[in-house]
């Protein structure tokens, strides 16, 4: 891309080291006007520095942006993706991937309100977020411009970004002037820790990784009873105090910190095609997702539930990949959301030493007949001389292999 096709470009901004060094290399390669946006998806930082640093590297007040992102990020993004029960091969709640189509929206919205022809991010060459921004981005605004500076420039090393840094009279925190020991992204969902000594699967991570949880060795002796509750797939309340999107995972967050909850070391296969070992904390999803699948246990049909579970590893993928804003997620995102209409009620657990126990659940839509059910007389309710036929049925093609020669299921 040639210096003079960019006229204005809005950039992911955190005010950290990397996208300092960003900003700068902006300016003096492309010389175009710069735009900051900082998003708060509820990553737990102070995010007034990002401001000073932008305004301080010559950024117009009037180009800063930036915007609290969180309830609009767990109503529109992590909600419907829980009405899902979403796991990446098997065990990932996908807290990154699920910020990053947030944070391309609101870029893109940005463009367009200040009329730039271009944006930019910090996501490296190697990682799944250039993946998930871009997409993104052109999914939103099919002309637009994107920088990707960790794949031009030939600043491929910390001391390189250093030097640049001083040379350009950008201000480094102390604890960068080293090697740092692993990154760290975080949002209201999750914390994810990655690289440098995280990199050897083998090697346990230390304790200072975990940053949103206690260790569950470490967590009361004595469990804690909540109870969450229901509306049409989405949790509204906890122990009967309703609440908005994001105030609930919040106070989900910190019950489950204070009981070990959330934790997982995984290693995973990127979409560009290695694999890679990640340290997660998510101590309000893991509580959200097992409440969730608790309710839906007693208010969803059993073949309505077995076909959402059948989708849930490709629609996981979906996210993950990057692809929130494709025609096959809002499919698969529609007959979920067409799932949940009776999945609403209230879900009683204990948390305990990194457990999320499941101890009652209810609704007023429960398909749960303890008539039917019940090992004590029915007065009719079902007949038992009934399962000899639907068992029979269900043996015939077996029946008639093993009249053939197939026995035991043989082809």
């Amino acid at each position: 891309m040639r210096v003079k096709d960019v006229k204005k470009v809005v950039l992911a901004y955190s005010g950290g080291l990397d996208t300092s060094v960003i900003l700068k290399w902006l300016q003096t390669t492309y010389r175009c006007e710069v735009v900051t946006f900082t998003a708060d998806l509820g990553q737990g930082e102070e995010l007034g520095p990002a401001r000073d640093k932008a305004l301080l590297l010559g950024i117009k007040p009037e180009n800063i942006f930036i915007r609290d992102l969180r309830e609009e990020f767990v109503r529109d993004f992590v909600f419907p993706m829980f009405r899902m029960n979403a796991l990446y091969e098997g065990q990932y709640l996908l807290g990154t991937s699920i910020a990053r189509p947030l944070i391309a929206q609101e870029q893109i919205r940005i463009a367009e309100e200040v009329g730039a022809d271009a944006v930019a991010h910090g996501a490296t060459g190697k990682g799944n977020d250039q993946v998930r921004f871009e997409i993104g981005y052109y999914a939103l605004k099919p002309d637009v411009k994107v920088i990707a500076p960790w794949r031009e420039w030939e600043l491929t090393s910390r001391t390189k970004l250093l030097e640049f840094a001083e040379a350009n009279q950008i201000p480094i925190a102390k604890d960068k002037r080293g090697e740092a020991p692993f990154s760290v992204d975080a949002n209201l969902l999750h914390s994810s820790s990655e690289g440098k000594i995280l990199e050897e699967p083998w090697d346990a991570p230390d304790e200072m990784v975990w940053q949103r949880t206690i260790s569950p060795m470490e967590a009361p002796d004595s469990p804690t009873e909540i109870v969450v509750e229901f509306e049409r797939g989405d949790a509204v309340g906890i122990n009967g105090r309703r609440m908005s999107p994001a105030t609930l995972l919040t106070e989900l967050n910190a019950l489950g910190k204070a009981n070990g909850i959330g934790r997982l070391d995984l290693v995973e296969n990127r979409f560009v095609g290695m694999k890679s070992r990640g340290c997660y904390e998510t101590p309000g999803g893991t509580i959200l997702w097992q409440a969730h699948r608790a309710m839906e246990s007693i208010t969803l049909d059993r073949e309505a539930a077995h076909l959402k579970d059948s989708l849930m590893p490709r629609y996981a993928e979906i996210v993950y990949n990057g692809f929130w804003f494709s025609p096959e997620r809002r499919m698969i995102q529609a007959m979920a959301d067409e799932s949940q209409h009776s999945v609403s009620g209230e879900v009683r657990m204990k948390l305990y030493k990194g457990n999320v126990i499941v101890t009652g659940r209810r609704s007023p839509n429960s398909l749960y007949s303890m008539k039917h059910v019940t090992f004590e007389e029915d007065q009719g309710a079902y007949d038992q001389f009934d399962a000899q036929g639907f068992i029979k049925l269900n043996a015939l093609r077996l029946r008639l292999g093993a009249m053939a020669g197939r026995r035991g299921g043989a082809l």
